[in-house]
């Protein structure tokens, strides 16, 4: 938190943020913990989900480290807001976001923006060969080589993406208008219905949200106030937890 607000200072104010896939879920509340014992905090947290991940990464880690971006996003939001912090930390989020709905529930669940970049990569041309680390991505997208660089044609691609863009955008449009709003922030977890085993239940039935300042208050839902009273923003556990 002191170094988030070193470069703050040192950019003139810009707003400065952090991204994480949520791992440990106590080691989020220190997180939270030490912005308000602190009382600085960075200007926004993305959340990337497990469903996430670059080609660099190794495939084990992407298909079993870290909590899925639903978990990962209601756990910050919850968190955020039991501990007063909601209103001064927006929530960014990721993983695996590519048509209109991705962004409605991602919405829905809490987030004030969302990001895509699997989406817009295979829009590109990436073709996902998993060389990204390597300098011989066979598309010419993710290398310097100039002989493979020859295979991305910069006037094609780049109307490719303009239309996956404009297009995954209006179906959400379309989506949340649909849903009889007239506003992207009207949209709520109340909106959205999913099929469980048994039943068919809201977002909101299935994420609940907690009451602001309940954490600091001692009056959150138990397994998230046993987790927030656990933890110490001065030491973290060097376990993860693994699905």
């Amino acid at each position: 938190m002191q170094f988030i607000s070193h470069l703050r200072d040192l950019s003139g104010g810009l707003p400065i943020g952090i991204k994480l896939c949520v791992g440990q879920p106590k080691e989020f509340a220190a997180l939270c913990k030490a912005i308000t014992e602190i009382g600085v905090g960075p200007d926004f947290i993305t959340v990337d989900g497990a469903e996430g991940g670059t080609g660099a990464a190794p495939p084990e880690f992407s298909d079993s480290i870290g909590l899925p971006l639903e978990e990962g996003l209601v756990l910050v939001r919850n968190m955020l807001i039991g501990a007063g912090l909601r209103d001064k930390v927006k929530i960014i989020a990721a993983g695996r976001i590519t048509n209109g709905f991705a962004i409605v529930r991602t919405l829905a669940l809490g987030a004030d923006v969302t990001n895509s970049a699997r989406g817009f990569m295979l829009s590109l041309g990436c073709i996902q060969a998993l060389k990204c680390n390597s300098n011989k991505c066979p598309t010419g997208i993710a290398t310097t080589n100039k002989d493979l660089m020859e295979g991305l044609d910069p006037e094609d691609k780049a109307l490719r993406v303009y239309n996956f863009h404009k297009r995954t955008v209006q179906a959400a449009l379309d989506i949340i208008g649909a849903m009889g709003h007239d506003c992207v922030s009207d949209v709520t977890s109340d909106d959205i219905m999913r099929r469980g085993s048994n039943n068919v239940r809201t977002l909101s039935e299935r994420f609940p949200s907690i009451e602001p300042n309940s954490l600091l208050e001692g009056k959150a839902p138990e397994r998230l106030q046993n987790i927030w009273d656990g933890c110490s923003s001065h030491k973290s556990s060097s376990k993860r937890w693994i699905y």
